[in-house]
């Protein structure tokens, strides 16, 4: 099996989008695919715990992409040895009456992860550079200060919610929170053979709308946007990692491969007992074996 590092997905310099592939062969079966990423599942698990115990840092995992990109499939496979108590799910879909009453930042800002936990944001904040530049008129709903109308929306403005969005990522990672995000690179022909594989199973119809069709007509404009967004906010304090797609195991697999890489450069530590404790663990541990 190929050997995969993070260096090889993290974005440290400009890149043209449609250079990238969206397809890597790594070499390998399935099978055994499923195997090495369940080795990777196991290490992030006690991981996870020691970091847990730490208490130092948490953990952002952002996840973008298009549609049918395979996030949530990405989620359930990924984290499922992660003890529940560690780890939150946040799919930020279309704002509520209430966030839209707050900065477009505010209801992000809140679903961080406390201390020793990990939150994974299903599409992010990047939404605000991204469906807001694809459709402006959504701004309308937002009612922002001297913006009354989509002819008033500047490339100032943009470029302010960029330094905005990199301004906040910097203050949480110097607060301990360790951010890592990753697009999810599906080639068009691949959506559409997912959109279409969702049409013809009846138990994944639900999961199709026909503004999914509307939306892949505005396919190299977001494009245009996620390059952008790419390239002006992979920081060293929150890398983005582009992720060849089109094939969901491989993705799977090289999203934990990079977790686990990332995380391993910390180092988290279970917490030292108190003297006293640790002095007497052995009157501990003959008092509670000696009860019957």
């Amino acid at each position: 099996m190929k050997t995969l590092k993070s260096e090889d997905f993290k974005i440290s310099k400009a890149i043209k989008l449609n250079e990238i592939p969206t397809v890597l062969n790594i070499e390998t079966s399935e099978k055994k695919k499923e195997k090495e990423l369940q080795k990777v599942r196991d290490s992030l698990s006690k991981l996870q715990d020691k970091m847990y115990a730490h208490n130092k840092y948490s953990v952002l995992i952002c996840l973008q992409g298009m549609d049918t990109a395979g996030k949530d499939s990405l989620v359930r496979e990924v984290f499922k040895e992660f003890n529940a108590r560690g780890v939150v799910v946040h799919s930020f879909k279309t704002p509520t009456s209430n966030e839209l009453e707050h900065d477009y930042l505010w209801r992000h800002y809140i679903a961080l992860p406390e201390k020793g936990k990990f939150s994974v944001f299903n599409r992010t904040h990047y939404e605000n550079v991204l469906v807001t530049r694809v459709h402006p008129n959504y701004l309308m709903n937002e009612n922002i200060p001297n913006l009354e109308k989509v002819e008033d929306i500047t490339e100032d403005f943009w470029e302010n919610r960029f330094e905005s969005i990199n301004a906040f990522e910097k203050h949480i990672a110097s607060n301990g929170v360790i951010i890592m995000k990753f697009f999810l690179h599906l080639g068009k022909e691949e959506q559409r053979q997912r959109l279409l594989r969702r049409l013809e199973k009846e138990k994944h119809q639900w999961k199709f709308s026909p503004g999914d069709l509307i939306e892949r007509e505005l396919w190299d404009k977001y494009q245009e946007c996620y390059e952008d967004i790419i390239n002006k906010t992979s920081k060293d304090y929150a890398p983005w990692f582009i992720v060849p797609a089109d094939n969901k195991e491989t993705a799977r697999y090289i999203v934990a491969k990079t977790m686990l890489d990332e995380l391993s450069k910390y180092d988290f530590h279970y917490p030292e007992l108190d003297d006293d404790v640790k002095d007497n663990i052995k009157m501990y541990h003959d008092k509670l074996s000696s009860e019957k």
